[in-house]
């Protein structure tokens, strides 16, 4: 055995290997030549040769030769094998299972056997592959912590799932604590609760997909938000430059007027101390003339001089002062007034002109449905145009069709959120445009109100109406070319716009809907030609 060890710790694996294979030996034999080889490899040469002989010296043999087994060297192989597979398995890494067999540097386990309760690595667990007994022992992928698995109580493997107090127990247990409880293998409950894991891990994926949503949808509000500020922001500076113009505006006429009243109190001033002075010049000229005559001793020239003297150089009463100062009393409070007149103005048209815009953002696209059309209604192919007719078509019955107003809706309807759209009614004597309900009555006449379902504002050459109860004048500065009609449908809001104006018309507040909305337009029939223009749902164009 000295020799042995001492060849083991000397010799390489090429002084065990066989030529033929060179591997280390397996069941190593000897040639009648003192040659070694593994019997396999021998065998099998041999079975391929036409002769017997040695592949390492060549001698021939007339016969096929006995192989001698050759003890030492298999020993000697053998252990050289197994150091081999040592130096080749892997040390356990910080994650991974540890071999409980091995001493000193300890290599990663392969398996675990659940009898023994032990964790083997590739060396230690070679008597679990060769030995009859060890051969039944349960072998499992590599496994930490075995003592876990073992019931504390019966010292017995745990391997069945108690369902009543959800535990693992072994089999004593099942005879004992557990007997009139329902057990079942541990695999068959893992394949359930994996079912349930698999349910809970697609709910757990749901519940992170909707927060994912959430976080998406509050990130969109915060950019939408911000957006909403800037344009906020550029309003307010557009709104306060043009009310600071307005301000400046009526400083300017104020410094005006106040200038211009001491203009004309400076020029009165002057032209009455010219004039004043021109006085005093003939007055002292006539002053000049009595001292002169006041010294004359003849007493003819005295009387016939002093005749002259009787009429005065004509002159104006200047007891009291004509020049008054100007006064400006009350013109600052006129001129506020009147600022706060145009303020009011400009502050209703700027905030008419943003809120315009701000509604002609949730523009929609709506197109007119012909299923809807009165039969005396024309449309274009694309639904953007509607005219009257006069002469009535000859159309299928329909329940949604318009049998006694000539109106027409669209095809789509709106149950939510917030809509806009715009139509041309220039060169219109009368129309009807606005929103209606879904279950309005089509068939027979029906007042238009928010009551009966419409929510609409009727046009004609003497002004505006919102169709209401009462129903509602409205002022119309200029002609009507296009109207704009937004619908806050959970705020319950309806408001016109005068487009090219940009001016805000009416809005209907506090409305009550509770079925799809319908863009709706209409027309009065036409007398000698009037009216014949068509009403056209336009893009919205900001730029007006």
């Amino acid at each position: 055995m000295a020799v042995m060890a001492s060849a083991n710790t000397s010799w390489s694996e090429e002084n065990f290997s066989c030529s033929i294979c060179l591997d280390v030996f397996s069941s190593p034999v000897s040639t009648p030549c003192g040659h070694n080889f593994c019997r396999t490899c021998i065998t099998k040469f041999w079975d391929e040769q036409v002769w017997y002989k040695c592949p390492v010296c060549n001698k021939l043999f007339h016969t096929r030769p006995d192989l001698q087994v050759n003890t030492l060297l298999s020993e000697l192989a053998a252990q050289l094998r197994t150091n081999v597979k040592v130096k080749e398995q892997p040390c356990v890494e910080p994650a991974e299972v540890p071999c409980d067999v091995c001493t000193g540097t300890q290599l990663k386990a392969v398996k675990s056997c659940l009898v023994c309760l032990v964790s083997y690595c590739q060396t230690h667990l070679e008597p679990h592959q060769r030995v009859t007994v060890l051969k039944k022992h349960r072998l499992v992928e590599p496994m930490d912590r075995l003592e876990d698995r073992v019931c504390k109580k019966h010292d017995r493997l745990l391997e069945l799932f108690c369902q009543t107090e959800e535990v693992c127990v072994c089999q004593s247990c099942t005879e004992g604590d557990h007997s009139s409880h329902p057990a079942v293998p541990l695999k068959e409950e893992y394949e359930v609760k994996m079912a349930q894991l698999g349910k809970m891990e697609a709910e757990v994926q749901q519940m992170i997909q909707e927060r994912q949503n959430n976080i998406q949808e509050t990130k969109d509000t915060v950019k939408r938000s911000k957006a909403d500020a800037d344009r906020e922001i550029a309003d307010g500076v557009q709104v306060l430059t043009a009310l600071m113009r307005c301000i400046e505006k009526c400083q300017d006429d104020l410094n005006q007027m106040v200038k211009e009243r001491l203009k004309t109190t400076e020029k009165q001033a002057e032209d009455l101390i010219k004039e004043l002075e021109q006085e005093i010049e003939d007055l002292t000229n006539r002053s000049s003339e009595v001292k002169q005559l006041s010294h004359t001793k003849d007493h003819l020239h005295f009387l016939q001089a002093f005749r002259s003297l009787k009429d005065p150089p004509p002159t104006r009463d200047r007891t009291t002062v004509e020049v008054c100062p100007p006064s400006n009393v009350g013109t600052l409070r006129r001129s506020l007034d009147q600022l706060e007149e145009t303020l009011n103005m400009e502050m209703k048209k700027l905030r008419d002109d943003v809120e315009l815009k701000r509604v002609q953002q949730y523009e929609v696209d709506v197109s007119l449905d012909t299923d809807t059309a009165h039969p005396r209604l024309i449309l274009s192919e694309d639904g953007k145009q509607v005219q009257y007719g006069g002469v009535a078509k000859k159309l299928p019955g329909n329940p949604k069709r318009f049998t006694y107003d000539a109106c027409v809706l669209t095809r789509q309807s709106f149950s939510s959120g917030r809509f806009y759209f715009e139509v041309q009614v220039k060169d219109k004597t009368a129309c009807y445009l606005g929103v209606a309900r879904e279950s309005i009555n089509r068939k027979g006449w029906t007042r238009w109100i928010p009551e009966t379902g419409y929510w609409t504002l009727y046009y004609d050459k003497d002004g505006l109406v919102f169709n209401g109860k009462p129903a509602v004048r409205l002022p119309l500065r200029a002609e009507l070319q296009k109207v704009g009609v937004f619908v806050d449908y959970d705020e319950g809001l309806v408001s016109f716009y005068d487009v090219k104006a940009r001016v805000h018309l009416y809005s209907a507040t506090g409305c009550s809907f509770r079925e799809p909305l319908y863009p709706l337009l209409a027309m009065w029939f036409t007398v000698d030609g009037q009216n014949s223009a068509p009403l056209i749902i336009s893009p919205v164009n900001q730029t007006n």
